[in-house]
């Protein structure tokens, strides 16, 4: 079974930092470009960032730039999206997503051009 499982979410003050992870298990994700992706209550899903299969390539959206860093270790089968200097306002549902390009990369943050998503992990920022 094709699966990707979100984990690291939690709690954090503002200023905190927080490392998420998404492992995936039955396929091979090296293969495959990431997408983290967030949703907050009442707030539509909004893309953070992406990274290419060798992670070569990487994109984030502005309000996260300069904050979140996204990288991946194939030989663990795993995508990391470490995130400092959190404000309240990243409090969300965070996402990641995987498609398979072939050879090509581009970022997206269109959740209908991706493949597999995990169930998401919780992240709150708040004092």
């Amino acid at each position: 079974q094709l699966q990707l499982v979100e984990s690291g979410g939690g709690l954090v003050q503002p200023g905190g930092s927080l490392r998420l992870s998404c492992a995936a298990s039955g396929f091979t994700l090296a293969n495959y470009n990431i997408g983290w992706f967030r949703q907050a209550p009442g707030k539509e899903r909004e893309g953070v960032s992406c990274i290419s299969t060798r992670g070569e390539r990487t994109n984030y959206a502005d309000s996260v730039k300069g904050r979140f860093t996204i990288s991946r270790d194939n030989a663990k089968n795993t995508v990391y999206l470490e995130m400092n200097s959190l404000k309240p306002e990243d409090t969300a549902v965070y996402y990641c997503a995987a498609r398979d390009l072939g050879n090509s990369w581009y970022c997206s943050y269109n959740g209908h051009e991706y493949d597999y998503w995990g169930q998401g992990t919780q992240v709150t920022v708040s004092s």
